[in-house]
């Protein structure tokens, strides 16, 4: 278990996300409440129930990614490919200056290549076999992004993926952080997600779980007595890890500390047993030694669905107290992200924490009833941020925490 000084540290922040590309672009529309939600421009969303989402703005591959690599990888990973170079960028860090075998890559990846997939299937479909590119092999592969990481920045060391839908993002650093503390000296990490195509909308549709509300504005309203689903989005963060000395030899200036993580999945349904978000989160924070009382924000997962938002809420009283701590669900102007969710989270966290701003969670007006926590609503709150608590779920029963420090 990590101590405050040995614990790995987050140096750099790379965002590509439907509130802005770039850390601070997106930390003041969060900031401002500024919704990246709008109608799906990607394909033509008339034939289906929903046909809002989060979509990042403005954009191009052509002018962040190698032309090369376009044509062999999806918008999922151009995103992650953009949000990598920004993130070393700002982390002040030149992989080429380092050694290849002491730099790793986990990242989260929950639909894959999802619209490249599709447009190889609608050429076998309508020609030959031979239409097939041979870059569908890998494009679509939910590994896609760590590989293509690993090969542009030449890192060598322990690479993976982890796949728990919005939970996998914590699992991703949560393995990160193992990474260092195990002689890595610089793991990328964090993930993105891009699932905006027919074929990928219709398989969401399919789960139930997203809300079919006409206006955006309120079909997306967790913890809401409104609540009716979600609205699902692309993009994410990809972040630069280190070793605590690896980052002090080069003076760097963290961002944060990741302090503790765990990681659980909820018992089958009728079985009568809890779900293991509270367990979860009371283990992370076991890891990183502290007392809920040290806690001082919540970003909740805040999936826009009653019953789970009820038993999140349920959690997070359990273990704080009713009302015993701000909560807020920034994601409301994204969207889920699925495997960039979290990360996207994480990387707010720390913006948060830098500067002493809860950010708010907009649209949410009037909590369910049951749902006894301290929701920010309306506006930022001001507040002296210590230690955050970051929260994720994932389809199927995955759950992770996350305990980040200033």
């Amino acid at each position: 278990m990590p101590t405050d000084d040995s614990a790995p540290v987050i140096t750099g922040i790379g965002i590509t996300a439907p509130t802005g590309i770039g850390a601070e672009a997106h930390w003041a529309a969060v900031l401002a409440g500024k919704t990246g939600i709008d109608r799906i421009t990607r394909f033509d969303p008339t034939p289906y129930p929903v046909r809002h989402a989060g979509q990042v703005p403005g954009f191009s591959a052509e002018e962040r990614v190698p032309s090369r690599l376009i044509q062999q990888t999806d918008h999922w990973t151009h995103l992650a490919l953009a949000a990598s170079d920004a993130a070393l960028a700002d982390a002040g860090v030149d992989p080429a200056g380092l050694p290849e075998y002491e730099m790793a890559v986990v990242t989260s990846s929950s639909s894959g290549g999802t619209e490249f997939g599709q447009h190889e299937m609608e050429a076998l479909y309508q020609h030959e076999p031979d239409w097939v590119g041979a870059y569908q092999s890998v494009a679509w592969f939910y590994a896609a992004t760590t590989g293509q990481l690993s090969i542009r920045h030449k890192m060598r060391g322990p690479c993976g993926v982890l796949c728990g839908e919005q939970a996998g993002g914590l699992d991703a650093i949560g393995q990160a952080g193992r990474l260092t503390r195990r002689g890595a000296r610089l793991v990328l990490t964090g993930g993105t997600d891009a699932s905006l195509c027919p074929y990928g909308l219709t398989a969401q549709i399919a789960t139930g779980l997203l809300s079919t509300a006409a206006d955006p504005a309120r079909a997306y309203l967790p913890f809401d007595r409104d609540a009716s689903g979600y609205l699902p989005g692309e993009g994410g963060a990809i972040l630069v890890m280190e070793s605590a000395p690896a980052a002090a030899r080069r003076g760097a200036r963290p961002y944060g500390r990741v302090l503790g993580y765990a990681a659980g999945f909820d018992p089958a349904p009728g079985s009568g047993r809890p779900r293991a978000l509270h367990r979860t989160a009371a283990q992370a924070l076991a890891q990183a030694r502290l007392a809920p009382a040290d806690i001082d924000v919540v970003f909740a997962d805040g999936a826009g669905l009653p019953a789970d938002d009820l038993a999140e809420a349920h959690a997070i009283s359990a273990l704080f107290g009713p009302r015993g701590v701000p909560v807020t669900v920034p994601k409301t102007l994204t969207g889920r992200l699925y495997g960039g969710g979290a990360p996207l989270d994480v990387a707010t966290a720390l913006l948060a924490l830098r500067d002493g701003l809860i950010p708010h969670t907009a649209g949410t007006t009037r909590l369910a009833p049951g749902v006894d926590l301290d929701l920010v609503t309306d506006q930022p709150r001001p507040r002296d941020l210590r230690r955050a608590l970051v929260l994720a779920r994932g389809h199927g029963g995955f759950n992770s925490a996350l305990v980040l420090g200033r």
